[in-house]
C-alpha cells in the first residue's frame, strides 16, 4: 500500500474475511469504492478513499485485507494489513456472526501497542444481532465502544459515524501551528531557500509553503529570499529578524551570514520538531559523532520521487555522513511507508526524512520499532546541522520558546 501523501486523518477497517469490511466502507465514502462479494478474501491490498466526516473533516478511510487469511498469499496481505495499525490515527474492528476470538484479540493487542484508539462493529445485524455472550467476551479484553449494525441496512449509520467522531484524537484533525511557539506577533521571520534541480519548477515546495502560512496565520511578516541575497539582505536593511529558517542543505553558507544573536534553525528541524520524536532525535543525532568502521546507517525517506544526483537523501546525505564520520560505513537507503526493515538491530544510526507529507502518526509509527529496539534515530535537517557544526544552534529556537 502506497500510504496517502496527506495530513488528513486515517481511519483503518479491520476484520476477518467476508465480515463486510468492503460494504462498510462504501457506506461511509458514499461510494463503490471497495470491491464487495460474497467470497472471502477478495481485498487484497489495503484500499483507501478520501471522504469528509461532519464533525471531523476530511479523512483517508483505509479498507484492509481478512486478518484471517490464509495461504502464502494470504500471509502477505496480513503483513499488508497490520503495517498499515502504525499509520492510523483510528481503527474499526467489525467483526459478525457473534465471533470473537484469537484473531480480533490479536488486532486489539497491535492497537494497543501503536496506541491506535479503536471501536467495534458487530456487522450483519440483520442475519444474527449482537448477544450478551459475545458482548461478554469482548469485555473480557477491551472497554472499546462495541455497536450492532447492519451494512444492508443501515439504520445506525449515523451511531457509527458518531462512534468515529467521538473516538478519533482531536489531535489527529486539528493543525497545530509549525511556529505559533516560537514567534509572537509582528515579528519579521526569514524564510531562506535555495533554488537548484530538485526544486519544483515555478513552486515552493511543501514545508516552504506551510511555513509561508504559518508565519502569516501567527501575524509576523514573512520575508523569502535564496541564500544568494541573505548577505545582502543584512548588509542593506535594519531588519532584525527573530527567526531564520533555511533550507538544511544551504546551512553552511547560511550559518556564517546569519548573526549569533538571531535564531536560525532549517526547514526539515522544524517538522521534526512538530511531527518527529524530537527528543529521540536529539539524542540520536550526537551519534554521528560515534560512528565506526564498518557501521550500518539507515536513511529512511517516507516519499517515493524521482531521483537526480542532487537527491538529498540518496546522494548528498550519505556523502557528507560518510566524509564527516571519516569511517567506511554500510548505508541503506529505504523509500516509501510501505517498506519494512529487516534486522532493525543491525543498525548503529538511522536517519528519517522531515516527513512533510505524512501525520505524526505515520512518522511516529516509522521509527517506533527502531527506538523500542534501542537503535538512535535521527533527521535528515538535525543531522546535517550537526555535521555543520550548528546543531545546537539549530535547536535553540525550541529550547528558547516565547
Amino acid at each position: 500500500m502506497n500510504k496517502s501523501k496527506d495530513i488528513k486523518p486515517h481511519i483503518g477497517i479491520f476484520g476477518r474475511r467476508n465480515n463486510g469490511k468492503s460494504s462498510l466502507i462504501n457506506i461511509l465514502t458514499g461510494q463503490d469504492i471497495a470491491i464487495v462479494s460474497d467470497i472471502p478474501g477478495t481485498t487484497t491490498d489495503p484500499v483507501k478513499k478520501s471522504v469528509e466526516i461532519f464533525g471531523i473533516g476530511p479523512v483517508i478511510i483505509i479498507d484492509t485485507a481478512g486478518i484471517d487469511d490464509s495461504g502464502e498469499l494470504g500471509q502477505k496481505r496480513i503483513s499488508k494489513s497490520m503495517q498499515a495499525i502504525r499509520t492510523i490515527d483510528l481503527a474499526v474492528l467489525l467483526i459478525s456472526n457473534n465471533t470473537f476470538g484469537d484473531f480480533e484479540k490479536h488486532l486489539i493487542n497491535e492497537f494497543l501497542k501503536f496506541e491506535v484508539p479503536y471501536i467495534i462493529i458487530h456487522n450483519k445485524s440483520d442475519i444474527e444481532a449482537l448477544n450478551s455472550s459475545c458482548i461478554d467476551e469482548i469485555r473480557k479484553i477491551s472497554q472499546s465502544a462495541v455497536c450492532d449494525f447492519s451494512a444492508k441496512n443501515p439504520e445506525k449509520f449515523e451511531d457509527i459515524v458518531q462512534l468515529l467522531r467521538t473516538n478519533i484524537p482531536e489531535s489527529a484533525y486539528t493543525s497545530k501551528s509549525l511556529l505559533g511557539d516560537i514567534i509572537k506577533p509582528n515579528d519579521y521571520v526569514v524564510l531562506v531557500t535555495p533554488i537548484d534541480s530538485e526544486a519544483p519548477k515555478g513552486r515552493m515546495i511543501l514545508p516552504q509553503q506551510m511555513a509561508i502560512r504559518d508565519v502569516l496565520d501567527n501575524n509576523c511578516i514573512c520575508i523569502v529570499l535564496r541564500e544568494t541575497e541573505l548577505e545582502y539582505f543584512f548588509k542593506t536593511s535594519n531588519i532584525k529578524p527573530a527567526l531564520v529558517i533555511t533550507d538544511s542543505q544551504a546551512f553552511s553558507k547560511v550559518m556564517k551570514i546569519v548573526p549569533e544573536n538571531i535564531l536560525l534553525t532549517g526547514f526539515s528541524v522544524v517538522f521534526a520538531h512538530l511531527r518527529g520524536d524530537f527528543e529521540s532525535y536529539i539524542k540520536g543525532t550526537r551519534k554521528l559523532a560515534e560512528l565506526k568502521d564498518n557501521d550500518n546507517i539507515l536513511i529512511l525517506e517516507s516519499c517515493t520521487h524521482h531521483i537526480s544526483c542532487e537527491d538529498i537523501g540518496r546522494f548528498k546525505l550519505p556523502k557528507w555522513i560518510r566524509e564527516f564520520s571519516g569511517k567506511n560505513l554500510n548505508i541503506d537507503i529505504v523509500s516509501g511507508m510501505d517498506e519494512t526493515v529487516a534486522d532493525i538491530g543491525k543498525y548503529a544510526l538511522v536517519v528519517q526524512c522531515g516527513g512533510c507529507m505524512f501525520t505524526k502518526k505515520q512518522i511516529s509509527g516509522r521509527i517506533r520499532p527502531f527506538i523500542e529496539a534501542g537503535v538512535p534515530v535521527s533527521n535528515y535537517g538535525m543531522a546535517i546541522a550537526f555535521i555543520n557544526g550548528i546543531f545546537e544552534r539549530s535547536l535553540q529556537p525550541f529550547i528558547n520558546k516565547k
